[in-house]
């Protein structure tokens, strides 16, 4: 029996028995590299602007401190559970450990559509959420950073209210939070950033020519859209892009930069144009160069991987592609080449590091720096993960996940088990 339960959770266990099978781990060594080491579940009453309280469920899971304390996003989302939580704080482990970051990971959230909030309603929200983990992180335990519903505010809320307890300004609570406040510079631009460049990476090996290249992004958060203006900015043309309130695909292109523009005014991509509007569900399926799925999970499935039209498939988002997916394309890698999740978006968790390491020492770079050294782990990290790829003829989300999954493997099994 487990507390963990639900289909996201399911998909992050089954990816980890194909990769403990392709291992040949034991048996009894995987529910100590699995299950998450533990889990927090707090209530936060908050006075809402009716004058009536509500009280929100909140999260949070620490999949392993093996090496170093865990880090992870904080999510606000109206369906958020405690298993999907997990799943993301397991993907976390293995993407820190791949890219060779000092980390387990972990993730958490509340459950709460924070659209419906008032700006006073969604700070309280915030800081009762900080003040009920206060017994359980730190910056040497664990390290929250934004994720879908949060932003660089609710870190500053996050890292103030840690701070007034502890009595002193302690910035290396969180991450992504404002550069006033002892943020990065590049922190906001860092997974979309860290995609586009995975991207070229895969283009400079297929010898696909950037500048006659076509791109479709679906999701247009903060993630999405920074994709879409770094892979314009090398030439390639954005085609297709969606939110979930609309979706739009001329092969002609779209300018990321007014596409931008308006998402910062109207806050989604809704009524951006009437003349190129399509159905989400078939913009996936356009002929394209590169698809970046950047928004939630699960939404490359077995009923259309094997419809997919595109060269690279760039997972933004994490957990985009199911495992009954993953099987059909698995099928197609002379046609695509996949970028997992775990490596594609790991700019964002390289640049989080690079945050708490400044607010450890008080010594700030500057957004160039920040960028080269991003961009020098995942150029790395890509060369491994390919070499292992072509070295073993295995899928590269295979190569990347038993690369992370080894590393928290040696490290368990060099500490020994506490008697």
């Amino acid at each position: 029996m487990s507390i963990y339960t639900g289909p996201v959770f399911e998909m992050a266990c089954e990816q980890f028995e194909t990769i403990a099978d392709h291992l040949s781990i034991p048996k009894d060594e995987r529910q100590h590299l699995i299950m998450p080491k533990r889990s927090v579940t707090v209530s936060c009453p908050v006075a809402m602007d009716n004058g009536e309280v509500a009280v929100f469920q909140g999260y949070r899971v620490q999949h392993h401190l093996t090496l170093g304390p865990t880090k992870g996003g904080t999510r606000f989302s109206a369906d958020l559970d405690i298993g999907e939580v997990a799943a993301l704080a397991i993907w976390m482990s293995w993407k820190c450990s791949l890219v060779g970051l000092p980390y387990g990971g972990a993730k958490g959230g509340v459950t709460v559509d924070p659209y419906k909030l008032s700006k006073r309603e969604l700070e309280g929200v915030a800081r009762r959420y900080m003040q009920e983990m206060i017994p359980f992180v730190g910056p040497r335990t664990d390290v929250m950073a934004p994720d879908m519903g949060t932003n660089e505010q609710v870190m500053a809320w996050f890292m103030d209210t840690y701070s007034m307890y502890q009595g002193n300004t302690v910035p290396e609570i969180v991450t992504g939070k404002p550069v006033a406040l002892g943020g990065t510079e590049g922190r906001r631009e860092a997974t979309g950033r860290g995609v586009a460049f995975v991207a070229a990476r895969a283009m400079e090996h297929l010898a696909i020519n950037p500048h006659d290249a076509t791109a479709i992004i679906q999701g247009f958060g903060n993630v999405g859209s920074n994709t879409a203006l770094e892979l314009a900015a090398r030439g390639v043309k954005i085609i297709g892009v969606c939110d979930h309130t609309a979706a739009y695909y001329d092969r002609a292109g779209f300018d990321p930069h007014v596409l931008t523009r308006h998402v910062t005014a109207q806050g989604t991509l809704k009524d951006f144009s009437s003349q190129s509007r399509i159905d989400p569900s078939e913009l996936l399926l356009q002929t394209c160069d590169i698809l970046v799925p950047a928004a939630v999970e699960r939404v490359i499935t077995g009923q259309n991987a094997g419809q997919l039209k595109c060269r690279i498939l760039a997972e933004a988002a994490n957990g985009p592609t199911t495992p009954d997916a993953d099987a059909i394309l698995n099928q197609r890698t002379n046609e695509m080449l996949i970028l997992p999740d775990i490596l594609c978006n790991a700019g964002g968790v390289i640049v989080s590091y690079f945050e708490w390491v400044q607010d450890l020492q008080q010594y700030f770079w500057g957004e160039k720096e920040v960028t080269e050294k991003m961009t020098s782990i995942l150029d790395r990290a890509f060369q491994q993960v390919l070499a292992r790829t072509i070295r073993d003829k295995i899928p590269m989300r295979t190569a990347a996940t038993a690369i992370g999954v080894e590393r928290v493997r040696l490290a368990k099994q060099q500490r020994g088990l506490f008697p």
